[in-house]
């Protein structure tokens, strides 16, 4: 099961993201999303677990718990949306 986690204070690390899941079962994977141009987290992330039932509990446990003086919004991620890429061709300058 994938898991958003927002609402995250940016002193979190991903480390602290996974200890925080382990507590509710296996945890795959934890993910702050990071901004491209700072390099500073974005104040949420994603953490995948293996299991439904222990990544439901993780939800209903931890969703509006506050950790490092924030309430946490924890839920099911949704799926990726696609998305045009940003950029690409220019053009212009050419003959008619």
């Amino acid at each position: 099961m994938n898991i958003y986690v927002g609402n995250l204070s940016y002193n979190v690390t991903e480390e602290d993201l996974r200890a925080l899941f382990t507590e509710f079962g296996d945890v795959s994977s934890a993910k702050l999303i990071m901004d491209r141009d700072t390099g500073q987290s974005k104040g949420f992330g994603f953490v995948e677990m293996s299991g439904n039932d222990a990544g439901q509990k993780a939800i209903d446990e931890l969703n509006d718990r506050e950790i490092s003086g924030r309430a946490l919004r924890v839920n099911e991620a949704r799926p990726r949306e696609d998305r045009p890429r940003r950029g690409g061709g220019g053009g212009g300058g050419g003959r008619y």
